[in-house]
């Protein structure tokens, strides 16, 4: 009795899961974790963009890390310094010469042990090159892809965007999916800046003339001041990373401007109390993605690592650059190469004949079932019913979007689960003819038609789970839907379907009408 309380317990749960979305308006009854599907861009309509990860300037950049590298490696007073000469950066490689050919040899060994395994080491005659390693490089793309998809998720969710769908395409591209985005202009923005932010002193030492120049001193960059002609001159170095940034808010100053505040980790808070201690009636300049966004001047210490970033924000893009400066900088540059606009209309027509093709094909099943098995025909109408009601609430549980090829997973469920009740049903029938009773005649037709039942659809699970690993966008959402609706088929089919007829049978030995 207790398995059949359980099984009917599940059978109801999961329909009540699909009611906020089978009645719009009645998720107010529910709990919050109950909420309707989601809907697919192709339903919904949205903005969808397809960016492309800028591997050769991230690798431009990662080659000055590497000459940087090299250069300490080869003067390495503990070891003995290398000499050389005309260490330069030809794309993202580095080359040099020795001065002294029996060097080479010791100078390619210190390379190796200094930078690992992750660089290669090439010489010819007395000019070595260091690259890093296909396969780093391969590493260093798989991460920056990993990374640029996370940042960009939450670049996305900080604005209050719903049910984003974003994931990676092609091996160095990010597809990101908006339903219910007209406009992604604003998005767009965001999630191209890179959002490196630094901190460094300013060379107060540049005259104006050498300023219009435009030679900067060796360990020195002019920079233009953001939104202005005026070029600003800093110092090469970089005093604070934003990498030690813990947090940043909108904010507004004692002039009532919108500014943007800061607090750094304990690392980031230690070096801008040095910075600000030390440098007391200098200015220091706030960077981001190459631009000045501030170049104040240090007043007193400040030892609590929080700061303050004043640029005459508006109080929109005080907020943008906090949610930048929150979610992290791109390991890499990010370009839209495509954008794709689906109109609401679109998606509510495709919603319309979607209903009107299920509705359709849902009528044939029934009438189908009632014509060929009668009384168990209703019971597996009934079943059927529950069960397209379980995959819709189980997928609202577990988050996920519901696209067109979704809906081909539920209509091919829906199918098999017809297929699930039919094999039972027909063992029934050949027990009856073979002489059992109409209760044995169900106990054996339920049980030895299991095994047929369970080898036919858990095949098709591991198809579906082998889909949803390796597939990306509408196939995934198809293997996801189809794999719910397995397990619920499964549920309702050998269980719910069992319980519901002993209690129409109620322990009596009735009469069948489908079997003559």
């Amino acid at each position: 009795m207790f398995k059949k309380l359980a099984i009917i317990f599940v059978a109801v749960f999961g329909v009540l899961l699909a009611v906020p979305t089978i009645i719009p308006g009645s998720t107010k009854f529910f709990p919050s974790w109950i909420q309707p599907i989601s809907l697919g861009l192709d339903l919904k309509g949205g903005a969808q963009l397809l960016l492309e990860v800028d591997t050769d300037t991230m690798f431009k950049e990662k080659s000055v890390q590497l000459y940087d590298s090299a250069r300490s490696a080869m003067i390495n007073r503990d070891k003995g310094v290398i000499r050389f000469s005309n260490m330069r950066r030809i794309g993202d490689k580095i080359s040099m010469i020795i001065r002294d050919k029996e060097e080479v040899s010791r100078a390619k060994g210190r390379l190796k042990s200094e930078l690992g395994r992750e660089v290669d080491v090439e010489s010819n005659g007395n000019i070595i090159t260091v690259s890093y390693s296909d396969k780093q490089r391969s590493d260093m793309i798989t991460d920056a892809l990993s990374r640029s998809i996370e940042i960009v998720r939450r670049r996305i969710d900080a604005l209050g965007t719903k049910e984003p769908s974003i994931q990676t395409q092609g091996g160095k591209y990010v597809l990101v999916q908006l339903p219910g985005v007209d406009n992604p202009e604003r998005i767009k923005e965001l999630i191209g800046q890179t959002a490196k932010l630094s901190f460094h002193l300013v060379n107060e030492n540049v005259s104006p003339e050498q300023l219009a120049s435009g030679r900067a001193p060796a360990g020195t960059e002019f920079l233009p001041l953001i939104e202005s002609p005026q070029l600003i001159p800093v110092y090469s170095r970089i005093e604070v990373s934003g990498e030690n940034l813990k947090d940043s808010q909108a904010d507004f100053d004692q002039n009532n401007m919108p500014v943007v505040t800061t607090v750094f980790d304990a690392t980031g808070a230690r070096k801008f109390a040095k910075l600000t201690t030390e440098h007391v009636n200098e200015r220091f300049a706030i960077v981001l993605d190459d631009n000045v966004l501030s170049a104040p001047t240090i007043r007193e210490p400040i030892p609590g690592g929080r700061g303050q970033i004043s640029g005459g924000f508006t109080l929109q893009k005080a907020k943008d650059l906090a949610v930048l400066l929150r979610s992290g900088a791109l390991p890499a540059p990010l370009s839209v190469i495509e954008e794709r606009t689906v109109g609401a209309g679109l998606g509510a027509d495709t919603i319309a004949a979607g209903k009107i093709g299920a509705a359709a094909g849902f009528l044939f099943i029934v009438m189908f079932m009632f014509i060929l098995y009668r009384s168990f025909g209703l019971i597996a109408d009934v079943v059927l019913m529950v069960n397209l009601a379980m995959i819709i609430g189980v997928s609202a549980l577990f988050g996920a979007t519901l696209t067109l090829p979704g809906i081909a997973g539920i209509v091919l469920t829906l199918g098999m689960a017809v297929d699930a009740n039919i094999l039972p049903f027909e063992r029934i029938r050949d027990e009856v003819r073979a002489g059992s009773s109409t209760l044995r005649a169900i106990d054996a037709g339920f049980h030895r038609s299991t095994k047929a039942v369970m080898d036919g659809n858990l095949t098709t699970l591991i198809c579906s789970l082998i889909l949803f690993q390796f597939g990306a966008g509408p196939i995934r959402g198809f293997a996801v839907t189809l794999s719910i609706g397995i397990v619920t088929t499964l549920f309702t089919c050998m269980l719910l379907s069992r319980v519901i007829i002993d209690w129409w049978m109620n322990g009596k030995n009735k009469k069948i009408g489908f079997i003559k």
